[in-house]
């Protein structure tokens, strides 16, 4: 890798490039052109279609999940760099028509939020909803959708069933890659008061936890993350009940959710500072566009420093988890009020 300095060059570039410019911050490597970022060194790209078809692998499609203006901004920023990059990622996700179409209305509700246990480990505290209502999908024809969310870490499940299957049939697909969980924090959905549901639960030693749907007076942060994942399953088949991919190949809503779990896995959640695969499992999955990124330096951990680095994000997601809810306790309690009492 070689730095790019050329005085003569310098004064044909446009301010945005003359700075990045005069600082040192490009470098060419493979005949590449690249922006240097503190410990990496994202692709610098110039050419218009490169740029869109980059956002469109970003925002668009369905490993990126259609995920907010903020966690495209995270995800553009690990990977590329152009002049104006902020705003032109802003622009672009403020016009996404699947965006705008599946958006919530946000306004506002009686409940003041209170404060429920924070997990010491992976999988101990778990929250759980229903996406109903979806196109038959799958070799069985699924037509809904089970969403865990692991509280520590944020990271997630989607599993699909049958509206009329029982619970603990759709929760033993979940139980076989998690573990028992110790507390769930669900929706007051009947399925979820039926003796078939209960019984299980109390030989497991599970406590069921109940908030009402859709008012997150118990944890407005946890109810966040649901609406988020289910809006990315219902976006997946916004436009009609099949998806043709650039390929030609055509899926549906539930051959997709591999892809679906992986874009929320792989991206930044506010409240860790971390993605959940990072907490999870201590590394990203490698994505299509980690190639635009180059490491300054090669860095081989021993099994002692790997071990030390996954305890210290874990460390640091669990004051971040501490700093959110203090932080989204406040922000919910001065919109919101308590409800009148009877």
């Amino acid at each position: 890798m070689k730095d790019c300095k050329d005085t003569s060059l310098s004064s044909k570039l446009d301010e945005t490039w003359k700075k990045a410019y005069d600082e040192g911050r490009f470098h060419l490597l493979d005949e590449i052109l690249y922006h240097r970022n503190k410990h990496t060194c994202v692709m610098a790209l110039t050419d218009r279609t490169l740029i869109s078809t980059i956002l469109h692998e970003f925002h668009d499609s369905v490993s990126a999940g259609n995920l907010s203006e903020d966690r495209t901004l995270k995800r553009v920023k690990t990977c590329s760099w152009w002049p104006n990059w902020k705003k032109y990622v802003a622009e672009y996700c403020q016009t996404c028509d699947r965006c705008q179409n599946e958006n919530r209305d946000k306004g506002k509700r009686f409940g003041i939020m209170i404060q429920i246990q924070e997990p010491k480990s992976l999988w101990e505290i778990v929250h759980m909803d229903w996406v109903t209502a979806l196109p038959p999908g799958g070799d069985r024809s699924y037509n809904a959708c089970l969403v865990l969310v692991d509280r520590y870490s944020k990271t997630s499940m989607f599993l699909p069933f049958h509206k009329d299957d029982t619970a603990i049939m759709i929760l033993n697909k979940g139980i076989s890659h998690t573990g028992l969980f110790q507390k769930i924090i669900s929706d007051r959905d009947p399925k979820f008061t039926l003796e078939l549901w209960t019984n299980p639960h109390k030989l497991f030693g599970t406590k069921l936890s109940f908030s009402t749907a859709y008012h997150p007076q118990t944890d407005g942060l946890a109810e966040k993350i649901i609406q988020t994942l289910e809006d990315m399953i219902r976006r997946s088949c916004a436009y009609g009940l099949k998806f043709t991919d650039s390929y030609g190949f055509t899926h549906d809503w539930c051959t997709l959710i591999p892809a679906v779990r992986l874009a929320y896995k792989t991206s930044i959640h506010s409240s860790t500072g971390k993605t959940p695969a990072m907490l999870e499992k201590g590394w990203n999955p490698r994505l299509s566009y980690d190639t635009l990124k180059k490491d300054l330096v090669d860095i081989h951990s021993t099994a002692s420093s790997f071990k030390l680095m996954l305890e210290k994000a874990r460390h640091h997601a669990n004051r971040c988890i501490q700093d959110s809810f203090k932080y989204a306790k406040e922000r919910w309690n001065k919109s919101h009020k308590p409800p009148a009492s009877k």
